[in-house]
């Protein structure tokens, strides 16, 4: 995403207003979890998400983020039809790096006595043409990180001169299904140096049907380095938590990094809105305020596997700034449909 630059505790540019009207309309993109969106110096917003066949990587784009919900898809990578890359295609992420686009998603192989449920590796595809939708897409391989185990979920960014990889994984070692990990990159789809563990589930609402860190995505601010994340199983119980570390510390210890011992975004019933989390961040379109995007159900009770309920829908709303420089989330916004004229 484009960030516009960090800007003092409680300023104007920063510090909006959310409890009046929406800014956006609700949902923005029906049935696209994981969404994913990219404000890009064309002056497009681009998007990608988990679709509900999880079987195929989609990018739209258009020049505003409401108008995502009308861009036309355009599949841009689908599964093999076996082995590894051959099933569950989770949580594409699109990013511009030096030049070049790049997608970093989540695919499972399959056996012939299985679906390849939870053994997830983390690939990177690159397009060097100027337009994501209609270039060559080539795979760049599996990311690296390390060890075999599931992992997933995997995001990138840039600070201080160095890009850094963060994403989730099962170390076999620690009870649990995935902890949060970073690495510094020496290109956009290797790493320079080990996993270093960030988060691992600890609290009650990190741990509720599975124990799950996953879903980070990164934004800078007020001189701290923020990365929010998801926790617990996929359905109501899912919520985002939050980490932070000053903009000046090294970001590779562990130490340096606190972890707010509560949720920061979790399901509301008043508002009808339940499991929110997996989310990105970008700007509003006039660039002067930050904008959560995130997928949430507007129902609580789910038949069968969450994994297998196509509802959680893509949605957008404004974040405030405390006085401290924290992100305040609130609560997700009821539905609020576009009203026809």
């Amino acid at each position: 995403m484009e960030r516009h630059p960090a800007a003092s505790p409680g300023c104007r540019r920063c510090t909006v207003t959310t409890n009046t009207t929406p800014a956006y309309a609700n949902p923005v993109i029906p049935q696209r979890a994981d969404p994913w969106v990219w404000r890009h110096s064309d002056g497009y917003y681009y998007f990608t998400g988990s679709v509900p066949t999880y079987d195929r990587i989609e990018l739209r784009r258009a020049r505003t983020i409401q108008g995502l919900g009308d861009a036309e898809p355009v599949t841009v990578w689908t599964r093999y039809p076996s082995g590894p890359l051959s099933a569950n295609i989770w949580a594409p992420e699109l990013h511009h790096i030096d030049g070049a686009w790049y997608i970093y998603f989540a695919a499972a192989r399959t056996t012939e006595t299985d679906n390849g449920l939870f053994d997830h590796r983390m690939y990177a595809l690159e397009c060097r043409d100027a337009n994501p939708l209609t270039g060559q897409w080539v795979e760049k391989g599996q990311v690296d990180s390390g060890w075999e185990s599931f992992c997933l979920d995997a995001t990138s960014f840039e600070h201080r001169g160095t890009r850094y990889y963060v994403w989730a994984q099962k170390d076999p070692a620690i009870e649990g299904n995935s902890n949060l990990y970073i690495a510094p990159m020496a290109n956009p789809w290797t790493l320079a140096g080990p996993a270093v563990m960030l988060s691992q589930p600890e609290y009650e609402w990190e741990t509720i049907g599975f124990r799950v860190n996953e879903g980070a995505a990164v934004i800078v601010r007020h001189d701290r380095v923020f990365i929010a994340y998801s926790g617990s199983a996929t359905d109501h119980h899912y919520c985002m938590g939050l980490l932070y570390a000053d903009a000046d510390a090294d970001l590779l210890d562990p130490s340096a990094w606190t972890k707010k011992p509560q949720p920061v975004f979790e399901s509301s019933s008043e508002n009808g809105q339940y499991g929110p989390g997996h989310n990105s961040f970008t700007v509003s379109e006039d660039g002067q305020h930050d904008v959560l995007i995130y997928h949430a159900r507007n129902y609580r009770d789910i038949d069968g596997d969450p994994l297998y309920d196509p509802n959680r829908h893509t949605r957008a709303q404004l974040i405030e700034w405390d006085a401290d420089g924290f992100p305040v989330f609130g609560q997700p916004v009821p539905d609020w449909p576009v009203q026809s004229g």
